[in-house]
């Protein structure tokens, strides 16, 4: 009798139980599902019932319940390493950057504009003419790779001596240009690793100042632009972002940047973006031990480290001396996002631009004596003559 019973209610059970494998589409392990529909089931597709929203408009609420915890201002005053401020040319703009640094706890910005020669002196000046802001921006210098050839190194480390003379503490940020785009002399592609700039590089070991360096872009911006592609989004937005087979790989420009690397051991090159790795520790990792004189900065990549807090701490931990804080785009209502996730143990919360990154983030943590040494210690350690802001041990 319990059998019969339970022959005649099962059936009805499994059509009113939601998600139930009734209807669909079946497919075979290691398929996906066809298009428009969502594996409910093992090897069992079903679409909605209802029009599907578009991936910009889908914006479901955090369901998530744990402390919140913004953190507005640095435990420790950082040193922006990757800062781009816009061209400084007047007291009032740096009383506004004042007051905009003093509110999320930056200590002293690292001007990344590549400027040189007269522009250079200019912004010098007038932050040296502020009586209390003199001692918080300091200007890396530009190179220009217009026209490499027969003379160029002569006349690129002559103005690289005086932009030091002037008061820049390095070089950069060397522009993905270099390898993508630049042309020598005599109109072939300008390689990162071209024998050719090794004088620069070596003049910057000589003058004991860091060059830093942009390289390529995410590699997903070499690949289709399809629904497989993380980064979708961004590039159905700005599609001019998506490199075709008219450039170098990001493979190619990746390893020239490395064998230049290598070619000048004296010479300390911090990697902007954490080389576009941040998203594969384990390339990463070869390369800081294969690079000792490379260190890398971490602007712009907050998505890949907020989303891996446990192989992501400690690769900070790990790395913890040759790690330094930038941001890159100086929006200073984002620098907490980055004060967040270095932080805090806050679990599952937004980041700041939807076309980066559809997930959430995590805290990773670090401890009092690594948040030091990436926010400050390490830059100081760099750049010398960068003067110590308050509170910097």
């Amino acid at each position: 009798m319990r059998l019969l019973l339970a022959l005649l209610i099962f059936p009805a059970l499994l059509v009113a139980q939601p998600g139930g494998q009734q209807g669909g589409v079946t497919i075979q392990a290691g398929e996906e599902c066809p298009p428009g529909m969502t594996e409910v089931r093992p090897r069992n597709c079903r679409a909605p019932t209802m029009p599907a929203p578009s991936i910009l408009d889908y914006r479901p609420r955090n369901t998530v319940v744990s402390a919140d915890q913004p953190v507005p201002r640095a435990k420790f005053p950082a040193v922006d390493f990757h800062g781009h401020p816009a061209p400084i040319r007047s007291a009032e703009q740096l009383d506004a950057l004042q007051r905009e640094f003093d509110a999320m706890g930056l200590g002293v910005m690292i001007a990344a504009n590549n400027v040189s020669g007269d522009a250079l002196k200019a912004q010098v000046a007038v932050v040296q003419a502020h009586p209390t802001m003199r001692n918080r921006i300091r200007f890396l210098t530009g190179i220009s790779f217009a026209n490499v050839g027969p003379g160029w190194a002569e006349r690129a480390v002559a103005q690289l001596e005086a932009d030091v003379a002037a008061g820049a503490v390095g070089v950069g940020e060397i522009g993905k240009g270099l390898g993508l785009s630049t042309r020598k002399a005599d109109g072939t592609r300008l390689a990162i690793d071209d024998p050719a700039l090794d004088p620069v590089w070596q003049a910057a070991a000589r003058l004991k100042i860091p060059v830093f360096i942009h390289t390529a872009d995410p590699a997903e911006f070499w690949q289709p632009i399809d629904y497989k592609n993380e980064r979708w989004l961004e590039l159905a937005l700005f599609p001019n972002r998506r490199y075709g087979e008219e450039f170098p790989s990001f493979e190619q420009l990746a390893q020239e940047r490395d064998r230049m690397i290598k070619r000048n051991p004296n010479t300390t090159f911090v990697v902007a973006h954490m080389a576009w790795y941040a998203n594969d520790l384990p390339r990463l990792t070869r390369m800081m031990d294969e690079m000792p004189n490379m260190l890398v900065e971490v602007g712009a990549v907050l998505y890949d480290i907020g989303r891996q807090l446990r192989a992501m701490r400690d690769f900070f931990v790990k790395y913890q001396d040759r790690i330094l804080f930038g941001k890159d785009s100086y929006q200073p209502e984002e620098y907490p996002y980055y004060w967040r996730v270095f932080e805090t143990r806050d679990d599952y919360f937004d980041y700041y631009r939807d076309y980066h990154a559809f997930w959430k983030l995590y805290g990773i943590d670090l401890p009092d004596a690594v948040l030091r040494k990436v926010y400050y210690q390490n830059a100081l350690r760099i750049m010398p003559t960068v003067p110590r802001a308050a509170g910097m041990q």
